[in-house]
């Protein structure tokens, strides 16, 4: 029956991550590129200016600019970083990463001009909340008429936090991550529905439920105020370790880059089959570059919406330097220590790659580089669950509107699949937030091309304004 379902799920996976979509996104994000003059490289220094300024409340919202940066990287910073980006290498061979980063750098115009638009079209409840998104820019800025396609992004981001990113894929990721560790032999093991799980594998995935369900009770400004603390720690802590494995492998990057390259464009395949082989390359990277970044996706825009600030400009700026450090920062490390380790072929599936290329590459023991990777990968997915929980919940909200009852039953369900995730297969889980990931994007895509006009206007007038 598994196998069943796996065949199935890859069809529709490849049905939906086809050439279609992908030239859609990086279309999308060129055509953004080239109206804003190259901004995301251009402002790039004045972005990451404003990400370190003592910038005080001066507009409405719910957390500060830096919080919502923190919220949104707290979604985005997870098992993509580490078991995605993996996953990516030993499908579409190291060639992948490099279309990651080719992904990411299109896809930051993309990630500033929907959280521009988040900011600008945001939405004030009548409790006096301030919520935004995908679904309020294209109500508001396409106008009532589209409001069809606004549901539709809603059901689907419900759908991206319910069986995708927020869910399943992070608490397997966890407990995969925890069994390797503790009894990768599964010699302490019980049999569920037919199959055999490790009682690290129960263990760790209730614990972390009930933690998970101790913030999640708590709101956004909970979420956010664990995220500014947790991710900015975890996040130096994998990209130091990672600057290890490649300064003790440094003679060895070279060799390393000059593989990523030539496989991105299928130069080391047999002959006849560069393109094939380029084409996999490209979608394997892409897809989990979306998956990592959530350029596109229309993610973000609704942690973006809740910035105190009433500068839609500026917060696109600081939202798109999470797209720089959540791929070419820190995927870009996971990607260079397993191409450099060898480690994407052994024949090893998810998380165990990146764990052996740590393994390889730190100069420490075996179990103590294990563990540190374990550590990380346990703290990014937990806050991507956080992160995930407040995104769908606000797309079930635009949809059934503030019904405080339904929206504590939704949280009690998401925190049963975070319960539950352990338990799904690992090609299942990826293929499942893979196919969920590409139909989000098609709305917010849609609406993000629409309304570029907008996002041009309002960046025009925003610096037009500061040299005045």
């Amino acid at each position: 029956m598994f196998n069943t379902l796996n065949e199935i799920l890859v069809k529709i996976d490849n049905i939906v991550w086809g050439i279609p979509l992908i030239v859609l996104i990086l279309t999308v994000g060129l055509i953004l590129t080239i109206k804003l003059r190259g901004l995301q490289i251009r402002k790039f220094p004045l972005a990451f200016k404003y990400l370190f300024s003592n910038e005080k409340k001066e507009g409405v919202g719910e957390v500060s600019s830096f919080a919502a940066l923190c919220t949104a990287l707290s979604a985005t910073i997870g098992t993509g970083n580490i078991v995605g980006v993996a996953t990516a290498i030993v499908a579409g061979g190291p060639g992948a990463l490099f279309w990651m980063w080719v992904a990411a750098i299109i896809g930051t115009a993309t990630k500033y001009s929907e959280c521009l638009l988040a900011v600008k079209f945001r939405h004030r409840t009548r409790d006096g909340r301030i919520v935004g998104g995908p679904f309020y820019y294209i109500q508001k800025g396409m106008g009532k008429n589209f409001r069809w396609l606004a549901v539709i992004f809603a059901v689907l981001g419900v759908g991206v936090g319910l069986l995708g990113i927020g869910t399943f894929t992070q608490i397997n990721g966890i407990t995969s991550a925890v069994n390797n560790f503790f009894d990768p032999d599964n010699s302490w093991s019980t049999t569920i529905l037919g199959r055999d799980y490790s009682y690290t594998v129960i263990i760790s995935g209730v614990l972390l439920t009930i933690c998970a369900a101790m913030v999640i009770l708590g709101g956004i400004k909970r979420i956010s105020s664990v995220a500014q603390v947790v991710v900015p720690f975890m996040a130096i802590t994998y990209v130091l370790c990672a600057i290890t494995i490649i300064g003790c492998n440094i003679t060895k990057v070279p060799a390393a880059i000059s593989e990523i390259v030539e496989s991105a464009f299928g130069l080391r395949a047999a002959a006849g089959g560069a393109l094939g082989a380029m084409m996999i390359a490209m979608q394997k990277g892409v897809a989990r570059g979306i998956f990592s970044n959530e350029a596109g996706l229309g993610s973000s825009p609704i942690a973006a919406a809740t910035a105190s600030t009433d500068e839609p400009v500026r917060q696109g700026l600081i939202s798109m330097t999470a797209t720089i450090i959540d791929t070419i920062i820190v995927c870009s490390m996971t990607g260079i220590s397993i191409v450099i380790t060898g480690a994407w072929d052994m024949g090893l599936e998810g998380v165990a790659v990146t764990t052996k290329a740590f393994q390889m590459g730190l100069p420490f023991p075996e179990r103590m580089s294990a563990f540190i990777l374990m550590m990380c990968l346990v703290f990014f997915a937990f806050t991507t669950i956080l992160g995930w929980n407040y995104y769908s919940e606000k797309c079930l909200e635009y949809i059934i509107g503030n019904k405080p009852k339904a929206l504590k039953a939704y949280k009690i369900i998401y925190i049963l699949a975070v319960f539950i995730g352990p338990f799904m297969t690992v090609s299942a889980v990826w293929t499942i937030a893979d196919i969920l990931n590409g139909l989000m994007a098609i709305p917010n895509l849609i609406a993000v091309i629409t309304l570029s006009g907008v996002v041009v206007s309002e960046t025009k007038k925003y610096f037009e304004k500061m040299k005045k």
